[in-house]
């Protein structure tokens, strides 16, 4: 594997070292049978016991669902490029997402999201970014893509500027929805229109409509795959396989990689490798690391084998020509969608520790690290003065140019506001002693008590003199 791949999305088609690939997939993220995320790409032995059952099954790519970016990955990766398996990675982690519920794109998420971003940039076998799964899932939360577009745009642009000071490649940025017959349309729409650099480099649907032995036709797929005829950036499954019916037969495979689906779609991402309590797994992992293959394993692996690549589908980037290259037509608000073209903006460090240094009374430490003081005294301030410069307003796309900062920043913004508004009092800047007036404020407060007092002293001197 080269040291700088080319992974190109073109048109409707991925393409690496310049030629069109379709490429059998396949979610890894074991849990060992738990709740939790566990970073899949920081245990070596793990890797190198699993990638070797991953060739068998004839697996070239992998998509990784939470990473710490704090870790170590060489390893791991190493293992994969050796094997020719490539990464699509999610971004977001459990801890660190966009909630559907109350959307933010904040300067925290920003940092995670791009820390990320660096520790995987660096890998060939690094072939695409998720920059979200399923953050709108009905219509109830449409508002929330306006957030996750905006987390797209710069991401894209942080990896693109990044590319150039560091002779990087360009790693596509794409999205992966659900499939609720509200909203497919308008969020296929709204990610692939507007501005360019706001647009998904590709697309992503969790598809599961094809169960047991249905057919492309009565199973949804043929509807689905309709939908996306004049789409302009390749598509993929970025999840499929119902287990609706056991042991999961797979006949979707032929489908998805033979002419009925190849002129759309760029292959899918089986769900999953391991067995968890959800029951979606092609193996199942001991406590002591030992593998057994389960009859998903086999029946994938057959289906796998079956697939012969029409010959339209060998093309090579150089003899591709686009047919379709218009981006869509941006949703109109309706009932079911209320998404704004107006984004949240791009968070900046900068910005946030400039106002920071400018204020007077600021959040002590001992409020710093506790959100539920945070969280009650927000309710308190912004309940005795004007919050909207550190607030949002998804209705409305109003965004203050604070909103973005992290919250004990903006407590202390709004400190500094009701100080300012209570002309500097120094009583207006002691919550219980959770805010504190900087040192050189107390400073110029005193000087000013002084020079009051001692001009009133200089007052009644001449007063006792004109007298």
């Amino acid at each position: 594997m080269s040291s700088k791949p080319s992974n190109i999305c073109l048109g409707l088609h991925f393409f690496q070292y310049s030629e069109m690939t379709l490429l059998p997939r396949v979610a890894y993220q074991p849990r060992g049978l738990g709740t939790e995320y566990i970073d899949p790409l920081a245990n070596p032995e793990a890797c190198k016991r699993d990638v070797k059952l991953m060739k068998e099954l004839g697996l070239n790519a992998i998509r990784v669902y939470e990473v710490d970016n704090d870790k170590n990955h060489d390893s791991c990766m190493n293992y994969f490029a050796e094997a020719g398996i490539y990464l699509v990675l999610d971004l977001a982690t459990i801890k660190s997402n966009i909630n559907r519920d109350n959307p933010q794109w904040s300067l925290q998420l920003f940092q995670n999201y791009t820390a990320t971003v660096n520790a995987f940039i660096k890998y060939p076998n690094t072939l695409a970014f998720f920059a979200g799964n399923e953050v709108t899932n009905n219509k109830s939360n449409t508002e929330a893509s306006s957030f996750v577009k905006a987390a797209i745009r710069d991401i894209k642009e942080y990896i693109k500027v990044n590319a150039k000071k560091k002779e990087g490649r360009i790693i596509p940025v794409g999205y992966s929805s659900n499939d609720d017959q509200d909203v497919r349309i308008p969020l296929k729409e709204y990610f692939n229109c507007g501005n360019k650099s706001e647009q998904v480099d590709f697309y992503g649907v969790n598809l599961y409509e094809w169960c047991g032995d249905s057919t492309f036709e009565t199973s949804g797929y043929a509807d689905r795959t309709g939908e996306f005829i004049n789409y302009n950036i390749p598509v993929v499954l970025s999840e499929y396989g119902c287990n609706m019916v056991n042991p999961r037969k797979f006949t979707e495979v032929l489908s998805i990689y033979g002419p009925q689906m190849t002129s759309v779609w760029s292959g899918g991402i089986v769900y999953e490798w391991s067995q968890e309590i959800n029951s979606y797994g092609l193996v199942e992992i001991s406590k002591d690391g030992s593998v057994k293959k389960l009859q998903d394993f086999w029946n994938l692996q057959e289906q796998f084998s079956k697939i012969t690549v029409p010959p339209n589908d060998t093309l090579s980037m150089d003899s591709y020509t686009q047919t379709n290259v218009e981006s869509s037509k941006c949703p109109l608000k309706s009932e079911n969608w209320k998404a704004d073209m107006k984004l949240p903006p791009t968070p900046m460090k900068n910005v946030c520790e400039c106002m920071v240094s400018s204020l007077s009374c600021v959040a002590s430490s001992k409020i710093m690290d506790n959100q539920n003081l945070i969280d009650e005294y927000f309710g308190l301030i912004c309940g005795m003065i004007e919050c909207e410069n550190i607030n949002v307003n998804i209705s409305s796309s109003k965004y203050g140019k604070y909103s973005y900062c992290n919250p004990e920043d903006k407590l202390s913004y709004q400190f500094d506001v009701y100080f300012k508004h209570k002309k500097k009092n120094p009583l207006a800047c002691n919550f219980k002693a959770l805010i504190i007036l900087r040192f050189q404020v107390v400073i110029e407060l005193a000087t000013m008590m002084v020079k009051r007092k001692v001009m009133r002293f200089f007052q009644k001197i001449l007063k006792v003199l004109w007298e």
